[in-house]
């Protein structure tokens, strides 16, 4: 196999990964929260976590993957130096989506997923930080686009 197979490969995994991500996102805030409203508050609140544990197992694994990818493609083009300024921007985009995604899980999905009754108000913290990252995640794919060269 080439190693310019392999470098293709690193690059589908990359937006693979970050299609599973800002995809997820987009889904969960415009999909399944107005869909929730049809079902009763204790319903409601079982399916939502259940979705959110699942998506959040998948972006457990996604992120690292979308981050070291990102990296080793850097690193093949010659570190941060050299690569151009959108490159570096989509690496920053891609660190505060990570810490967006941390503050989401280890904040309002944990004080829901602990409630014996988790209130509405825990679950629209968490759709706003969605909503956030997931307008980064949308700049990040234009930072691409731009560094793209036609």
């Amino acid at each position: 196999m080439s190693l310019s197979i392999v470098w293709s490969l690193v690059l589908a995994l990359h937006i693979t990964g970050m299609a599973a991500w800002v995809g997820g996102m987009m889904y969960a805030a415009f999909v399944l929260k107005p869909s929730l409203g049809l079902l009763d508050a204790t319903q409601r609140a079982s399916v939502h976590l259940q979705t959110l544990n699942r998506f959040f197992r998948i972006v457990w694994h996604t992120m690292p993957m979308v981050l070291v990818s990102g990296w080793l493609m850097i690193w093949h083009e010659g570190g941060f130096a050299v690569v151009p300024w959108q490159i570096n921007l989509m690496q920053l985009f891609g660190l505060i989506m990570a810490g967006v995604f941390a503050r989401i899980y280890f904040g309002p999905y944990q004080k829901a997923r602990r409630a014996l009754r988790p209130q509405p108000g825990q679950f629209d913290s968490i759709r706003s930080l969605v909503l956030l990252n997931t307008g980064i995640g949308i700049l990040t794919i234009i930072t691409a686009c731009l560094a793209h060269p036609f």
